[in-house]
């Protein structure tokens, strides 16, 4: 057991990750109601050997705290750039040997009914799946047991990737915040 297993089990958690390793995939979690959800997303995929990446505004890319970020996996996004962002991961996507990009379809921690499509759009055209994460504080538990591979309906995608998400309601650490 590494450290990051270690940190899981003194906190009572357990991970629950059956769908297989991939070199390149999109890890959608959801509820994302608080951002302990990071933190224990991290711990639960570092547990087993793994490395995700994640989205976070260049603002935040500041020494020292910058080589924290990328150590952990933080990839800096310029907000204020008119390049496309999910041009510009589509393209890392297909440069890279390893990237498994975790990304809160939400893109809140506050109560949203329209959840983004751009993750959809990045795993389509990088042509990689969609693995369905869920940190359910409710059983100290998380969990990743069924992958997505989007057809480019993003519509038609994001019902299918709800219905899934709208049994997990209750596994948000702030249920009142989880709109599927």
């Amino acid at each position: 057991m590494n450290l990051w297993g270690l940190i899981l089990k003194c906190a009572g958690w357990k991970v629950d990750i059956t769908i297989p390793f991939r070199n390149k995939a999109v890890i959608c979690v959801a509820p994302h109601t608080s951002n302990w959800d990071f933190i224990m997303g991290l711990l639960a995929y570092r547990s087993l050997g793994r490395k995700a990446n994640f989205l976070m505004k260049k603002f935040w890319f500041f020494f020292p705290l910058k080589y924290i970020l990328k150590a952990l996996g933080g990839i800096p996004v310029n907000t204020e750039s008119s390049q496309s962002l999910t041009s510009l991961i589509i393209d890392d996507f297909n440069k890279a040997e390893y990237l498994n990009l975790a990304v809160t379809p939400e893109g809140s921690r506050s109560p949203v009914d329209k959840w983004r499509t751009g993750f959809l759009t990045i795993a389509f055209h990088a042509n990689v799946p969609i693995q369905l994460g869920v940190i359910d504080f409710k059983n100290k538990l998380v969990l990743i047991k069924k992958e997505f591979v989007p057809t480019g309906d993003n519509a038609k995608d994001l019902v299918e990737i709800r219905k899934y998400y709208s049994h997990f309601k209750e596994a948000a650490l702030y249920p009142d915040k989880f709109i599927a």
